[in-house]
């Protein structure tokens, strides 16, 4: 079980805002419970530039296949170029 760190009263300002003091986390995931408790769960946002393992291993084993030949057939791209500049005509 967790130890509370600290423990304090708050207030809701006039916006119905509730500041945390001294947090450590800039997003916190909120849940509110039937008999009025709040519990906030810090989250860490993943950088969206950031490419996960998984990902590097895929393109890793595609790449590896792609050099021995192992492609599948060509697709034709042009019925769908059509359908985009159709969307902008629009």
């Amino acid at each position: 079980m967790s130890k509370i760190k600290k423990e304090y009263e708050a207030k809701l300002d006039g916006k119905n805002r509730l500041t945390v003091k001294e947090a450590q986390y800039s997003y916190y995931q909120v849940s509110e419970f039937d008999d009025g408790t709040v519990l906030l769960k810090p989250r860490v946002l993943v950088d969206p530039e950031t490419i996960s393992e998984d990902t590097l291993k895929m393109i890793d084993k595609s790449m590896k296949n792609f050099s021995k030949g192992k492609v599948s057939q060509k697709i034709n791209v042009e019925k769908y170029i059509k359908a985009v500049d159709s969307f902008d005509e629009v």
